[in-house]
């Protein structure tokens, strides 16, 4: 096993497409005292880590250069601050890292015990990988922001992402009924998973007029009329985009809110658990060594592969 002095990670040292992507020696951090150091057995991509390499959040990230890519990861715990409590050396455990901080597609993670949780034994570190941004958010979304309660019935616009496919499978365990939109392709592949009705993203909102406690918006755009249409008189409609125009209607009275998921670790424990009971699972399209990531994340990126499911990247190769 590679000590920490030999480790490495995939870092770029300007904001940029696929190309500013390098593989790279680094020495991590010291830890602080609610700090953790997690040697990684697997990590996820997430579209925000494209993005977040853009430049489009540096008003977060700032401009101190190389900035690591990668935030949701399995592994096994290699060392503890002074404060951490809840984990020991040894740990199986999976996490996420902070939007500032990032660092999962290494050999070894620093980050804040809040974000880290105990991976259930019966879950392999590649689907744990892929659970903690996804699953948080789609929890927040559901619970947080929506209020859900058992029997109420959920609209998903675009169910079949990450986002998407774990807040469907949470309100069916939560014991709502499901409906939602995808490609008119995927439509077998998504009443497999329990949703009813499935429509086209350009469905007429009309014909689902009044039906829904909560409209949740995962991607693309489903315009706010439509969201009203389909929704019950006090219903909510939650997006997991905070563009300035949802955050500003957020800030009106009505029934629109938007989420800005947050690490929220009895948040995340539950998102685990439900990965552990099976009630929440995630296709992997992918699985690649950190010595050929950076050609996956490109390809991944540029969506020059069909196959739906979660980019993973495991050590050595």
């Amino acid at each position: 096993m590679k000590g920490t002095s030999e480790v490495k990670r995939i870092q770029y040292h300007e904001y940029g497409g696929p190309e500013v992507m390098r593989l790279e020696d680094f020495e991590p951090a010291p830890l602080g005292a609610e700090e953790v150091l997690v040697r990684v057995r697997a990590a996820a991509a997430n579209p925000m880590d494209f993005g977040i390499r853009a430049g489009r959040m540096k008003h977060v990230t700032g401009r101190r250069f190389p900035r690591a890519m990668g935030y949701d990861f399995a592994g096994v715990v290699e060392a503890v601050g002074d404060r951490v409590t809840r984990l020991r050396v040894g740990d199986e455990v999976l996490g996420g890292t902070s939007i500032k901080e990032a660092g999962a597609f290494a050999d070894v993670v620093v980050a804040h015990e809040k974000g880290i949780v105990n991976k259930p034994g019966n879950l392999s570190f590649e689907d744990a990988a892929g659970i903690p941004t996804v699953g948080i958010t789609a929890l927040q979304a559901l619970m947080t922001k929506g209020k859900l309660q058992p029997g109420q019935s959920v609209f998903v616009h675009s169910c079949l992402g990450g986002v998407g496919r774990s807040a469907v499978q949470l309100a069916l365990a939560h014991q709502a009924t499901v409906a939602g939109s995808c490609r008119a392709t995927a439509r077998s592949e998504a009443r497999d998973l329990g949703i009813d009705p499935v429509v086209d993203f350009d469905f007429d909102p009309a014909s689902l007029a009044g039906r829904f406690d909560l409209v949740v918006i995962t991607a693309g755009a489903l315009p706010v009329k439509a969201a009203r249409t389909i929704l019950k008189p006090g219903g909510r409609i939650v997006s997991i985009l905070p563009t300035p125009s949802n955050l500003a209607r957020s800030a009106l009275p009505g029934p629109f809110h938007t989420l800005i998921a947050r690490p929220v670790t009895k948040d995340l424990e539950e998102v685990a658990r439900a990965a552990g009971r099976g009630t929440l699972r995630l296709p992997i399209a992918r699985t690649v060594p950190l010595s050929q990531a950076i050609p996956a994340l490109t390809e991944f990126e540029r969506k020059a592969t069909g196959k739906r499911g979660k980019l993973i990247i495991t050590p050595g190769g």
